[in-house]
């Protein structure tokens, strides 16, 4: 006689307005920074993985680079390609952002931890935070996965990240902003503090979870340079313009409530040395 298979327990739906308030920006209460500063901007830079043979039954959207129309494996290009970014692109980027008194904040995942002890030394240098970013890029969290399987994700991530940067990140951005419907709260349950994975918003807000509370910083993800380079094609020249835009149009508004700016940057892409001087000009414009 066979043993019973265990029963598998699916992620439950996303409910609609379940983990913040749905209430529009003209009808809150005047948010303010210190200082009395219009509007915050930081910096976000995911340090990833692209695994040669991803586990065995590893979610990956199709459109992930690389994920449609894949190359027989081992996918060396799509390998190679995310690979140059923590080998040659990430430190055009830290060099960038050191030139004009910045830091950012590392979303680094488990396997780019494990593989790049120098990238990771260097990071502790220059004092960047560190927020959770999965395992591999070729590992993205779904509803497919168990509470189990999700929990045990998460917490293992956060684990390996502590072990090598000393200190348990508070933040974390899914690979590919991929949650399932339990995500915000086994985050809260496991001690993350804000989640990087919902742009919907020009201010940072409360989620109220069956973990605990969290805070959502929301990315402008219109001006992710995956979004904005790979998937839209929108020119280098067009994007630096469209993100002092993005900056100025909040100064002027009539509501004078504060605002923020997350920009989303992957070393693979703004790293080369033909987009780097336009990431360049754009951080001296800020500065």
């Amino acid at each position: 006689m066979s043993p019973a298979r265990p029963t598998r327990k699916a992620a439950p739906p996303l409910r609609e307005n379940n983990f913040y308030e749905r209430k529009p920006i003209v009808s809150r209460s005047k948010f303010t920074w210190p200082n009395g500063a219009r509007i915050a901007f930081g910096v976000m830079v995911c340090l990833e993985h692209y695994e040669l043979r991803p586990p065995k039954g590893a979610f990956l959207p199709v459109n992930l680079p690389g994920a449609g129309g894949r190359a027989p494996y081992p996918d060396v290009r799509a390998y190679s390609q995310r690979a140059y970014g923590s080998r040659v692109g990430v430190f055009r980027v830290m060099n960038a952002l050191e030139k004009h008194g910045m830091k950012a904040t590392a979303a680094i995942d488990v396997s780019t931890a494990r593989n790049s002890p120098e990238l990771v030394s260097k990071l502790r240098q220059l004092g960047w935070e560190i927020a959770g970013h999965g395992h591999a890029i070729t590992q993205v969290i779904s509803s497919k996965m168990t509470d189990v399987q999700e929990r045990k994700y998460i917490r293992t991530a956060l684990d390996a990240l502590e072990d090598r940067f000393g200190s348990r990140p508070a933040g974390w951005h899914s690979p590919e902003y991929g949650e399932s419907a339990r995500t915000p709260g086994l985050l809260a349950e496991l001690g993350v503090k804000y989640v990087a994975d919902w742009p919907n918003d020009e201010q940072p807000y409360r989620m109220s979870t069956d973990g605990g509370p969290l805070i959502s910083v929301p990315v402008a993800v219109d001006l992710d340079d995956v979004f904005a380079h790979w998937h839209r094609k929108i020119s280098m020249e067009r994007w630096q313009r469209a993100v002092t835009e993005a900056l100025d149009q909040p100064l002027a508004d009539e509501q004078r409530s504060g605002r923020m700016m997350l920009l989303n940057l992957h070393p693979w892409l703004i790293g080369q040395p033909w987009r780097i001087t336009f990431l360049e000009a754009l951080l001296a414009d800020i500065a």
